[in-house]
């Protein structure tokens, strides 16, 4: 007599889901003082935060951070959900638009070393929280 056993992605369930949205919003919090504080640090050396004459605030930098690490905890909540693999997707789908990302920098009205310095606060975002998500996905 032979058993096959059939591996099936589980159901996420209450407990799981709100330990990625705790990670999760963990690492948002975190990156969002990291990437203002990159930004406090690029001011101190130097770096204008000015693009198209217009100066970035360091806590617009957290702002934004939040709202797109926020839209990262939805997808990794649908992945959780609907992938087969969700760590792969959540890590392959968030390093492509962490690249992307880099897209309008690259593109906007500022000094070059702006352009560089909006680029590391993608990747230091990223940084904290992709990780900190993949974790929780199993």
């Amino acid at each position: 007599m032979s058993t096959t056993v059939t591996a099936t992605h589980a159901p996420a369930t209450t407990s799981t889901v709100g330990s990625l949205l705790l990670t999760g919003s963990v690492a948002t919090a975190a990156a969002a003082a990291a990437t203002a504080l990159v930004a406090v640090a690029g001011q101190a050396v130097g770096v204008s935060l000015e693009v198209s004459g217009a100066p970035i605030p360091a806590s617009g930098f957290a702002v934004l951070t939040v709202i797109f690490s926020v839209v990262g905890l939805v997808l990794a909540t649908a992945l959780r959900r609907f992938a087969r693999r969700p760590r792969t997707a959540w890590i392959r789908t968030t390093v492509a638009l962490t690249a992307l990302s880099f897209v309008p920098d690259v593109l906007a009205d500022a000094a070059v070393s702006t352009k560089v310095l909006l680029m590391l606060t993608h990747v230091v975002a990223a940084a904290i929280v992709i990780p900190a998500v993949a974790r929780r996905l199993s």
